[in-house]
């Protein structure tokens, strides 16, 4: 078996024991890491070159990836400038991790074989709920319920060890499109007016539906990727508004950097009546 190869194929770092009870002698596996073939990253661990640098630096630490870092790791959407620094989960009676770690002690809500460097969906969710503010938290929420596929009902009856994370269980949804949906539907919701997200109308989706008739439309880094994507958003919007609709579209820039400016767009529509039905 060609250990480099067999490691890649299996996320790039394994345990010493997956390769052992794969087959390979123990002196061969001595050998491929002295040839280079593969790298051995502390005690137990055997990494490739294409080895996730973040697992890495986890199994360096005796530790897991956790809390954001796990979430990016999974493909969450997560709020721009919380991922900058490596979370990972250490045991009880570990190791303190190397400096610019932060370091999640807290002893798991799901227990995991030792060869696992990624904690579980739900620890990782509760240590999100722990590190980051409400809103941001409800981002990462709101994108993995709608990655994992993970059904309201599931994550509301977990035993959840903290108030923020049962406050997130009860108000996570999964129905956000993008991180940025979420923030905008959080902004707003203390504003007491009806807001509905991913409204089926005209044949396409639209990110939200204040009341009956003001749609808003936002526009992430990958909005008119292609002429064919804008040509279609262009001609559902146009759509809308021959129904009697009113369409705003605010992009990742406005919604992040110049959120008082949205708030004054949509605060004028209300006042003008747009989100009323005639």
């Amino acid at each position: 078996m060609d250990i480099a190869k067999w490691v890649a194929e299996h996320g790039g770092i394994v345990h010493r024991q997956q390769i052992l009870d794969a087959g390979v002698p123990a002196s061969r596996l001595r050998t491929a890491i002295t040839r280079g073939e593969v790298d051995r990253v502390r005690r137990y661990w055997v990494a490739s070159t294409n080895a996730p640098a973040a697992l890495v630096q986890a199994a360096r630490s005796s530790a897991r990836l956790a809390c954001v870092s796990a979430a990016a790791f999974r493909g969450w959407w997560i709020p721009p400038g919380v991922g900058d620094s490596l979370h990972v989960t250490v045991k009880a009676d570990g190791r303190p991790p190397g400096e610019g770690v932060v370091a999640h002690w807290s002893s798991p809500l799901v227990p995991l074989p030792p060869h696992q460097l990624v904690e579980s969906m739900l620890d990782s969710l509760e240590h999100v709920a722990s590190c980051l503010s409400f809103e941001q938290a409800l981002v990462v929420w709101e994108s993995a319920l709608r990655r994992e596929r993970l059904h309201p009902d599931v994550i509301a009856n977990v035993h959840w060890r903290s108030p923020v994370a049962r406050r997130l269980a009860s108000v996570s949804r999964g129905e956000s499109d993008s991180g940025l949906e979420t923030i905008f539907v959080v902004r707003l919701s203390p504003w007491g007016v009806a807001i509905r997200q991913q409204v089926l109308i005209a044949g396409h989706h639209v990110d939200v539906l204040i009341g009956d008739r003001l749609v808003v439309q936002l526009d992430g880094f990958a909005f008119h990727s292609t002429p064919k994507d804008r040509q279609r958003d262009l001609d559902h919007d146009r759509e809308l508004i021959a129904r009697g609709y009113t369409v705003l579209r605010f992009t990742y820039r406005d919604v992040v950097t110049d959120w008082p400016a949205v708030e004054r767009v949509i605060a004028t529509a209300l006042a003008q009546g747009l989100h009323v039905a005639a």
